[in-house]
Formats: C-alpha cells, sequence, structure tokens
C-alpha cells in the first residue's frame, strides 16, 4: 500500500522482517543477505568502508554470497542516486547492504528501490530511525529537504551491532534520542487528526502502545546510554535506548505517523544557520515547537524541559547552530516552509504562518 492523504478504514501494520541487535552480531550479516540471492551490493561512505567492509566481506564469504562495493559522495540528491545505481547494474545484484548513518542508510535503501531488490540496513550509529523503514529522504544541492520516497516494503533485516554503535560519537546518540522523543506525541496528534499513517492507511493500537514505550524507555535509559558511549562501551541502558531509537521510533512513526516536529524539519532546513544540524536534533526543537501548539500545561513542559538540559538536547534556535537571536525574517521563513512539509496536516486543528511563527516566538522567549 502508498501513502495517501485519503481518508481509509484499512489499518496496516508494518515492519522490518528481521530485527537482530547486540555487540557482534554484524557477523549475521552474510546470512541475512543469503535469505534475498547470492549477490550483496555494500553502499557506504568511505569511513563506513573502512569501518565495516572487511568483516561484511567475510560474513558474506560465509555465507557463499558474492559481495561488490560502491562509496557514497555523503550527500543523498537525485544526481547521486542516480550515480550509484548505474554503477552497481554493472554486475549482479540480489540484496543492497546499506551501511552507515541516516544518509548512508537512505542511500542503500534508494539504490536499493533503484534496482528493485531487497535491501538490508547496517547502522554504524543509532543517530535517527531510518534503518528499520521503507522510506528514505532526498536533499536538494543546496540541502534543502526535498521530500521523502517509498521502497515497496521494509527492509529484509535491520542488524544493528551496539559494539559499533557504542564507539560513534555521543552527539550521533543524542540525535537518536532527539528524532524518536517526539514520537509519542506526534502518534498521538495522527490519531487525533485521523490521519493516515505512512502505509496510506490507519494507525493501529500498537503504534500508540510502542510510542509510550518507546518515551518511557529515553526517559529511563537516556543518561545512562550517553555515558556509556562515553566510557564505549555497550551496556543494559545502551542496549535498550538503541532498541528505542532504532526499533521503536521507527515502528511508531511509519505505523502512527508525524506531525508538527517532522514537519519543523522542513522550515529548519530553509535557512543556512540551521540547515546542517544533525536531523534529530531539529526534531527535538520541532518538539517543543508543538508542545506549544497543543498548549501543553506548564508543568510538563517544564520537565521536559529540564530532560533536555540534562541530556543536551537543544531548547533554543542557538543550540542548532544560530550564533544570535532570530530575526523576525528566519522566524517567518521556518514557519512558511515548515508549512510544506506534509505532515503539517496530521494535527488536531488547522495550522497557519502566524500559529507557528508565535509558537517559535513563545519557545525562544522561554527561560
Amino acid at each position: 500500500m502508498t501513502n495517501s492523504n485519503g481518508p481509509t478504514s484499512t489499518r496496516v501494520f508494518g515492519a522490518p522482517l528481521r530485527y537482530i541487535q547486540g555487540p557482534g552480531v554484524l557477523e549475521e550479516i552474510g546470512g541475512m543477505a543469503a535469505l534475498a540471492g547470492r549477490h550483496a551490493l555494500l553502499v557506504a561512505d568511505q569511513f563506513v568502508m573502512d569501518l565495516v567492509g572487511e568483516p561484511v566481506r567475510r560474513s558474506c564469504r560465509k555465507a557463499d554470497v558474492s559481495l561488490q562495493t560502491v562509496l557514497f559522495n555523503g550527500e543523498i540528491t537525485n544526481a547521486e542516486i542516480e550515480r550509484l545505481g548505474k554503477l552497481a547494474a554493472s554486475s549482479p545484484v540480489d540484496v543492497v547492504i546499506a551501511a552507515g548513518g541516516g544518509k548512508g542508510i537512505d542511500v542503500g535503501k534508494a539504490v536499493a528501490h533503484h534496482l528493485d531488490v531487497e535491501v538490508i540496513t547496517l547502522p554504524t550509529i543509532a543517530s535517527n530511525d531510518a534503518p528499520t523503514s521503507k522510506i528514505f529522504v532526498v536533499y536538494g544541492e543546496d540541502h534543502r529537504l526535498l521530500g521523502a520516497k517509498h521502497m515497496k516494503a521494509n527492509p529484509l533485516a535491520v542488524v544493528v551491532d551496539t559494539s559499533l554503535i557504542a564507539r560513534a560519537p555521543k552527539k550521533l546518540l543524542l540525535a537518536g534520542i532527539g528524532d524518536a522523543i517526539s514520537k509519542k506525541f506526534e502518534v498521538a496528534q495522527c490519531f487525533k487528526a485521523g490521519a493516515n499513517n505512512l502505509y496510506g492507511a490507519r494507525g493501529m493500537q500498537a503504534a500508540g502502545a510502542l510510542a509510550d514505550l518507546c518515551f518511557a524507555t529515553l526517559l529511563e535509559h537516556s543518561q545512562g546510554a550517553l555515558a556509556a558511549v562515553e566510557r564505549q562501551q555497550s551496556d543494559a541502558s545502551l542496549e535498550a535506548l538503541v532498541e528505542a531509537t532504532v526499533l521503536l521510533s521507527g515502528l511508531c512513526f511509519e505505523n502512527g505517523g508525524l506531525s508538527i516536529a517532522h514537519a519543523m524539519t522542513r522550515g529548519l532546513t530553509a535557512i543556512p544557520e540551521t540547515a546542517y544540524e544533525l536531523h534529530g536534533l531539529q526534531v527535538a526543537y520541532g518538539l517543543l515547537i508543538q508542545l506549544q501548539l497543543e498548549n501543553r500545561p506548564a508543568g510538563f513542559v517544564n520537565e521536559l524541559r529540564q530532560f533536555y538540559a540534562r541530556t543536551g538536547l537543544p531548547l533554543r534556535l542557538r543550540d542548532l547552530g544560530m550564533k544570535q537571536d532570530a530575526t523576525p525574517e528566519q522566524i517567518r521563513t521556518i514557519a512558511t516552509q515548515t508549512l510544506t512539509a506534509p505532515y503539517i496536516v496530521n494535527f488536531e486543528r488547522s495550522l497557519d504562518a502566524d500559529d507557528l511563527a508565535a509558537a517559535l516566538e513563545a519557545v525562544e522567549s522561554h527561560t
């Protein structure tokens, strides 16, 4: 089923065929690739290729799967997707292994979609929930978000080696927390608005339950997981948090839907000062705007802001890279561009640029 904005009574729940997580599970990727065929393609940038290329090759060899590789240049544009697709088409491909962070995962999914083959995702960081989903986002040459495209189905497998995650920079895990923390509230707004999920159908109760579990896990384990990354060693808190940021968050947004927090990324990538900040940190800030628009009780918002302060999530645009207070023109640009996001309608009431600008100003003036 494809994404649609039209009303429907059909309910759909989708997920990857297999999700595998733990220290050292990278060694299982060859066996997963063999489920699709005997010819695998590893798509990654040079840093990630140096990190996982040999273990992936070794695992594929053990499973009697041939492996070819192509290097991603770091920016997921339509031109880059076409370039990689042409390189990959020179040899047989049954499955693409998409490795890296959010862009690395997404470009691998885009290449798999281009070739009409299965994809296995291999995240080397836990900065977002891209590994579990069937969508991939595309940017323009100016880094402005152009939109999301859909594969036919979710990944064949998601292989999350937490020994890799534990060695990644702390800020990347923080971005994963930011991307996940909005899901409880975005799913709730989609249910209130009667909005379709990313399968073009109504969300099921499971999406709401998973969103609640995701939020509770973040509150309980974020600080412990961030400390584990500082030690570069996985522990129970990191394992729980990675499950929340990669698996639960991904299942929530696809099956429940997205709302204002994610729509805000369209506005935040429209001004140079905040365009290059990590997606998850933009989403975390977007959640503050959504909660302002929801008129949430001050006590609840203050508690969440304290959690942001303890973990390092952004509270103001200055935390996303702005060097000074936002000008009225910048506020207006963010507001108007946010309205172009498809998720803007997934809210309990209609919004305009004035609503968004007022919410931005209120969050920016919070002390």
